[in-house]
């Protein structure tokens, strides 16, 4: 299976708050025209299923790219946001203050965010979502719209990263990387990543 892995489209709050799984977050008039952008660049690809997020960002950026292929996407809840806990909702500005937020940067795979999930937790979940995704579909060409940190764990587990080291990974809105998965093992690859100059979070 091919899995193309597509970051949410900009919000409002994209840059400077830990949206997390807050619900009634939609995408800015700016997300909302990248999400159109990335649908038409991507609309050539032999796409046989597209997934989803359930938070409305996810699925606000995934109907256009739905509308490209002539698919309808399909919500999974293994592709959910990372549980931030108490810190959703809160600004990234205050977050990085905190000596908790430099111990994530440098100890990711001991962190527990909160009142939350581990990014070990999240890994484990989003990677079991993948490979489900694998049995169903065979060698068909498969796409996933996500977060962030989602899509960070995911690669990082196919590149055979570190956990501690996931940061290193830059993860744009809308951008784009490739999960290929044979019965001898996996390759992933950024693609197409955006930097997004409010930051990469939310």
């Amino acid at each position: 299976m091919r899995l193309y892995l597509i970051r949410h489209a900009v919000t409002a709050e994209t840059g400077l708050t830990l949206s997390g799984r807050q619900s009634g977050i939609p995408l800015s008039p700016a997300g909302v025209a990248m999400a159109g952008q990335v649908a038409g660049e991507l609309g050539d690809l032999p796409v046989r299923a597209l997934y989803t997020s359930p938070i409305l960002r996810c699925r606000q950026t995934a109907r256009p790219i739905g509308v490209a292929w002539d698919l309808d996407p399909t919500v999974d809840r293994g592709l959910i946001e990372a549980d931030y806990g108490a810190w959703s909702g809160r600004s990234l500005k205050s977050l990085y203050r905190l000596k908790a937020w430099q111990r994530l940067m440098e100890s990711a795979s001991r962190f527990r965010f909160p009142q939350g999930e581990t990014l070990e937790e999240v890994q484990r979940r989003a990677v079991a979502t993948v490979e489900a995704l694998a049995d169903r579909h065979g060698s068909d060409v498969v796409a996933a719209v996500s977060h962030a940190d989602v899509i960070r764990v995911i690669l990082a587990h196919y590149l055979g990263m570190p956990l501690d080291l996931v940061h290193r990974l830059s993860v744009g809105p809308t951008s784009v990387s490739v999960v290929e998965l044979y019965r001898s093992g996996a390759v992933a690859v950024p693609i197409v990543n955006r930097p997004y100059s409010a930051g990469g979070e939310g």
